[in-house]
């Protein structure tokens, strides 16, 4: 799944766009005082790091 897909789906959940430092975007959920960082590049994210995305996000289905 690439970094850009990975976005759309947590800004769906309700994530904002916090900032972004280089290639990494930190995301944050208001509602929730959640943060989630997403590298930001072409290929398709690793299956740890996508994982680790999902825990931080506390989402449990990609949409």
């Amino acid at each position: 799944m690439k970094p850009r897909e990975v976005v759309k789906i947590l800004k769906k959940n309700g994530f904002i766009k916090l900032r972004q430092v280089g290639s990494h975007l930190h995301l944050y959920h208001p509602q929730k005082n959640l943060r989630v960082t997403v590298p930001i590049h072409n290929k398709d994210l690793k299956r740890k790091t996508l994982a680790s995305i999902l825990d931080q996000s506390k989402i449990k289905f990609l949409d």
